[in-house]
This record gives structure tokens, C-alpha cells and sequence, in this order.
């Protein structure tokens, strides 16, 4: 999946926050009826550059939404939030959905949809432009934006990998 270089290593003293992107709920046919379970894809992020997304199995809708909260705190990732927004374009693909995210002024907001905007607010950005071509799917949809975030390089790394300041980056 997506370079894992930029992990949380504690959760201590982070205040996230948990969305609960979708719920699906499965029917199992058995010889004595009909069993359902749920399953919910939650998304959790302290909205100043750490998200994390998990799945969550249950009987029972509240307990599978604990569950993906429980997941998604197991896995954080760091992501660079430039001035609230990204500092460059990125494109992504987890099975057959493809994500593009644009950075964008100031004041134009998120405007992306459905399972896209729950990650990219968890995550603390502001404005960026976002598209997904593909498969709408959303466990496929919120790996792919993830995806896409975790490969973003922060200015400071593409300065220094140039040899330049922060400053001359946007400049040209």
C-alpha cells in the first residue's frame, strides 16, 4: 500500500477525532434464518496532519464503529498540511479507485466528496480540490486518499532534497 515511513510512533496526548465514514451491513443465510452483522470503515485524526483509518466487525452497529475506532488509533500516519492545504498534486489507485488531489488557495474549502472529505478534514486540511475517477467504493476510496496523502512530501523535504530554502519552493 503506501510508503509507511511517516507512522505515529505514540498515541499518547493526541486528541483525535473519529467520523465514521460508512456502514455496510452483511446478511448471512444460515439453516436457522437470517444473521446479520455490521461492518463500519472509521476514520480517525487529530485535524493537524494525523489520520488513520480502521475496520470495524460486529454484531451490533455501535460495537463494529468501536471496533474501527480501535483499528484506525493502531494505524496513524504523519501527513505535511502546508497552510492548510497540500503542498503539491498527487494522484493514487487502491483497486479500482483512483484519487487526485490539487492543492488550492486559500478560502476555496474542501471540495471533494463522500468518503474523500471525511479523510481530508480529519486530517486538518482546509482547501484543496479533489476528484475520484473509478470505483466509488468507499474502503477503496479512503485507502487511495490516504495513499495519496502519505506519499505527499512536506516543502521542508523538497528544499532540502534541492538544496534551497523553503521560501525559493513556492517562489518559482
Amino acid at each position: 500500500m503506501a510508503r509507511r515511513n511517516n507512522r505515529v510512533k505514540t498515541t499518547t496526548d493526541i486528541e483525535l477525532k473519529d467520523r465514521l465514514v460508512a456502514i455496510n451491513r452483511v446478511t448471512k443465510v444460515t439453516k436457522g434464518g437470517r444473521t446479520f452483522t455490521f461492518a463500519a470503515i472509521v476514520v480517525v485524526g487529530n485535524e493537524n496532519g494525523i489520520i488513520g483509518y480502521g475496520l470495524g466487525k460486529a454484531n451490533e452497529v455501535q460495537a463494529a464503529i468501536a471496533k474501527g475506532v480501535e483499528a484506525a488509533k493502531k494505524n496513524l500516519v504523519q501527513i505535511p498540511v502546508h497552510r492548510g492545504t497540500i503542498p503539491h498534486e498527487q494522484e493514487a489507485k487502491f483497486g479500482g479507485s483512483r484519487v487526485i488531489l490539487k492543492p488550492a488557495s486559500h478560502g476555496t474549502g474542501v471540495k471533494a466528496g463522500g468518503a474523500m472529505r471525511a479523510v481530508l478534514e480529519s486530517v486538518g486540511i482546509t482547501d484543496v480540490l479533489a476528484k475520484s475517477k473509478g470505483s466509488s467504493n468507499p474502503h477503496n476510496l479512503v485507502k487511495a486518499t490516504i495513499e495519496a496523502l502519505c506519499e505527499m512530501r512536506s516543502p521542508a523535504q523538497i528544499a532540502g532534497n534541492r538544496g534551497i530554502s523553503v521560501e525559493q519552493v513556492f517562489k518559482g
